[in-house]
């Protein structure tokens, strides 16, 4: 029975390192987060999306020709094929936005015109088209879900102003404009996560940019992983129609034993730095667009909750306010994650492929002992 087994089994691979990676650095004891050794911090006051995602896929900052010269790209490759706007009409209006978006992206590997290419410089372009394309079918079915016309990008916005754009109808304020920017940035990566594992496992078998991201979305759609701001602004969502007091609500959900999302991180023991930049963002949100109840409520229950069960605010729990300020319906929480996340996932993909070796961990056996005999059915 021994010799079958290789090692003692890690439940969740909790602290197990599966890789090397030049990408992402996190220091969970001091609460560190860095691209390519560049703080979150750093990069969320000084730096923008585009800027981000050229560190990712390049490995280092851009200089100022090479900035442009990416935001162009991505403005150009803002389309799809009417195909896709046609997929996207089809789906039942009651559909999953990330089912929708899970399906959509397998499609769009049908019409990249690198579809039969899988080395360095064509994942490269390849994750350009992803980022602009998926920005764009998390907007363009969500209009379509509603009955509203699909709305053009314009090449001269950013990507965060073109988001909210297509998304919303209307050009998006100068403060809504960069905090989804900042949030964009915040989203980027955030090592070995289950989505991006699940890329980097797919890409592993030599297979394609499209399905090792489509397998990135499966991974993402889970309430443990992009789904918690959603199961955040739902209670949010229940104190505000309830007219109910925060902390008392909260204390009822504890009393039931229930757990609170957006609190507590598998790797940050300190608070989680992506927090402390969406907890602003939420406020400076609030103030300027009147709707300052959301952030209120927030950080009531973020101070409750830390008095009280010594748990740090994680990511995903300024991110439902902000979310929703930002005019981002709830189901929708989750395909913005994946508007921003499909930078790091790329930058994995790529990572992954230039030096590649197939993902194929062991299973601790735990099953009836070795050998078992077969006995005819008649005599069972």
């Amino acid at each position: 029975m021994s010799s079958l087994t290789t090692t003692h089994a890690t439940k969740g691979l909790e602290g197990v390192v599966a890789t090397t990676s030049s990408i992402c650095y996190i220091d969970g004891d001091q609460g560190v987060l860095a691209y390519r050794g560049f703080d979150i911090h750093e990069l969320a006051d000084n730096s923008s999306f585009e800027e981000t995602c050229y560190l990712l896929w390049f490995g280092r900052l851009p200089k100022r020709n090479e900035l442009t010269e990416l935001r162009d790209r991505l403005a150009q490759e803002r389309k799809v094929d009417a195909a896709i706007i046609n997929l996207l009409r089809s789906a039942p209006k009651q559909a999953l936005p990330m089912d929708v978006l899970r399906t959509a992206v397998s499609a769009l590997g049908f019409y990249d015109p690198d579809e039969k290419s899988n080395d360095h410089e064509a994942n490269v372009r390849k994750s350009i088209r992803l980022t602009s394309q998926i920005a764009m079918i998390v907007a363009a079915y969500d209009r379509i879900r509603k009955g509203k016309p699909v709305v053009e990008p314009d090449r001269s916005l950013s990507h965060a102003a073109n988001f909210l754009l297509m998304l919303n109808g209307a050009k998006p304020s100068s403060t809504a404009e960069r905090a989804l920017d900042i949030a964009l940035i915040l989203h980027a990566d955030h090592e070995l996560n289950a989505s991006t594992f699940a890329a980097r496992v797919t890409a592993a078998t030599l297979s394609d940019m499209h399905s090792a991201i489509t397998s990135a979305i499966g991974a993402l759609k889970g309430p443990l992983h992009g789904g918690a701001n959603e199961a955040v602004f739902q209670i949010l969502q229940t104190i505000h129609t309830s007219k109910a007091e925060p902390v008392e609500y909260v204390k009822g959900m504890l009393a039931q034993k229930k757990k609170i999302p957006g609190f507590g991180h598998r790797v940050y023991h300190t608070e989680d730095p992506r927090a402390t930049h969406l907890r602003k963002m939420s406020r400076d949100l609030g103030q300027s667009s009147g709707q300052a109840n959301w952030f209120e409520m927030s950080h009531r229950i973020e101070e409750f909750v830390k008095a009280e069960k010594k748990l740090n605010a994680n990511v995903d729990f300024y991110s439902a306010s902000t979310y929703h300020t930002l005019g981002i319906d709830v189901d929708l929480f989750t395909p913005v994650f994946a508007v921003s996340r499909i930078s790091g996932w790329a930058a994995h993909v790529i990572e992954q492929l230039d030096d590649n070796r197939l993902i194929r961990p062991r299973a601790d056996y735990i099953g009836p002992a070795y050998p078992q005999r077969y006995v005819a059915v008649e005599k069972r």
